[in-house]
C-alpha cells in the first residue's frame, strides 16, 4: 500500500508539479484531512502559498513594508519588450505606473541595460531570455499563486500607442460592467486589425470580444487563462478563442471590447526579424522603416526569411492546439461544454412507404 502511495504520489507531482502534495508515505491509518494535505514536515503556520512581484528594497523597513502591502487594488502590467519598441513602451508605462500598477517587461532580446536610461527602469521587474514569446514568458512567470495579489493583469504587446487611454477609466468601466476578460477598442484607421470585431465603435462604452494582442484579466480568470496556455506552444494561436471557458460565467456578458478607451495596434513584427509591411501608427521612424524593408529584401535574397519561419511555427502550432483541445474534450468523459449548441432534432417521417 505504501508502495502504490508513493508511486502516486510521484505520478502527481510529475503532472501537477504546482499542487500541494502530502510528501510522506508513512502516513498513519487515521489522518485528520488537514494533515493529509500537509506539505512534506511543515507546521500548517508556517506555509505561505501565495507571492507576488513586489520590489522589496534591502533597506526598506517593517513598518514601511506592511504600510506598500496594505494597499489596496493593486494591478500588474506585464508587456514583452525589445529595445527597438523603447519609445512606445515609455509611454505606455508612463500611463499606467501612476496608477498602482507593477510592471513586468520580458526582454525577448536579453537587452535589458538598454532601458536603464529610462527614469522607471529601477522601479520595475526585468526578466530577460532570448527569442521567447509573450506566452512563453507568462507561462513561467505570472503563475496564478504569484500574481494572485492582483486585481488584474494586463499582457499586452509592445505595439501599443496609448494616447487616447487612461487605465483607471478603462478600469472603472471594466469593473462596473462586471468583465473578467477584456481589452481596449482599436483605432480603426490606425491600427492593423486582425479581427473586425476588435475594432471601437463608436459613441459605445463596449462591446464583445477579445483577441491576443492586449487582454486583461481578472485575477479569477487569470487562474483559468494560465491553465490553458500550453507549455510547448509558445506561440499562443488559438488560445484567444477559448477564452470564453475562462469567463467565470456567461462569456456574452463576462467578455468584452472597451470602446471608449481605445488604443492604436501598430502591427510592428519582431520576433523572427521585422516584416517588409508598412506598420501602422503615427509614431514610425521612416529611417527605420526603410531599413526594416531593406534587411528584409537582404534576408529574402539569401533564403533566411525567418519571419516566415516564425508564421509557418505558429501555424502547426495553432493546428496541434485544436487537436489536443479535441481530443481532451473527448477523452474527458466528465466534462460538459457549457456553450454547447443544442442540436436540431431532425423531423420524423411518419408517412411509411
Amino acid at each position: 500500500m505504501a508502495s502504490y502511495q508513493h508511486k502516486q504520489t510521484t505520478l502527481e507531482a510529475k503532472s501537477r508539479p504546482f499542487d500541494t502534495i502530502t510528501v510522506s508515505d508513512k502516513v498513519p491509518a487515521k489522518v485528520p484531512k488537514r494533515a493529509a494535505t500537509r506539505v512534506g514536515f511543515l507546521p500548517h503556520g508556517i506555509v505561505e502559498p501565495y507571492s507576488d512581484m513586489e520590489l522589496k528594497p534591502l533597506w526598506l523597513t517593517r513598518s514601511a513594508q506592511s504600510k506598500e502591502s496594505r494597499k489596496k487594488d493593486r494591478y500588474l502590467l506585464a508587456i514583452p519588450a525589445g529595445v527597438d519598441q523603447k519609445k512606445s513602451v515609455d509611454a505606455i508605462i508612463k500611463k499606467f505606473l501612476p496608477e498602482n500598477f507593477t510592471v513586468m517587461l520580458f526582454h525577448y532580446d536579453g537587452n535589458v541595460d538598454g532601458w536603464n536610461d529610462l527614469p522607471w527602469s529601477n522601479s520595475v521587474i526585468h526578466i530577460a531570455a532570448s527569442n521567447q514569446t509573450k506566452w512563453w514568458f507568462a507561462k513561467r512567470f505570472l503563475h496564478p499563486s504569484v500574481v494572485s495579489m492582483y486585481e488584474y493583469i494586463f499582457l499586452w504587446d509592445e505595439d501599443l500607442e496609448v494616447d487616447n487611454f487612461n487605465p483607471r477609466r478603462y478600469l472603472n468601466i471594466v469593473k462596473s460592467e462586471g468583465l473578467e476578460i477584456s481589452q481596449p477598442g482599436l483605432d480603426p484607421k490606425l491600427s492593423e486589425i486582425h479581427h473586425r470585431i476588435t475594432v471601437r465603435k463608436k459613441g459605445w462604452s463596449f462591446h464583445r470580444w477579445v483577441e491576443g494582442m492586449a487582454p486583461v484579466f481578472s485575477k479569477s480568470a487569470w487562474q483559468c487563462a494560465w491553465h490553458l496556455i500550453q507549455n510547448d506552444l509558445i506561440h499562443g494561436w488559438g488560445i484567444d478563442y477559448k477564452f470564453g471557458y475562462c469567463a467565470q460565467g456567461d462569456r456574452t456578458k463576462n467578455i468584452g471590447v472597451v470602446d471608449s478607451e481605445y488604443i492604436v495596434h501598430r502591427g510592428v513584427q519582431t520576433l523572427g526579424g521585422s516584416s517588409a509591411k508598412r506598420t501602422h501608427g503615427k509614431n514610425i521612424d521612416p529611417l527605420h522603416q526603410k531599413t526594416a524593408e531593406v534587411q528584409q529584401q537582404m534576408r529574402v535574397r539569401t533564403g533566411l526569411d525567418m519571419r516566415t519561419k516564425v508564421r509557418r511555427n505558429s501555424r502547426l502550432e495553432l493546428r496541434d492546439f485544436q487537436k489536443r483541445w479535441e481530443r481532451a474534450t473527448r477523452d474527458d468523459r466528465s466534462w460538459v461544454d457549457p456553450f454547447a449548441r443544442p442540436r436540431r432534432k431532425r423531423k420524423r417521417n411518419d408517412n411509411r412507404l
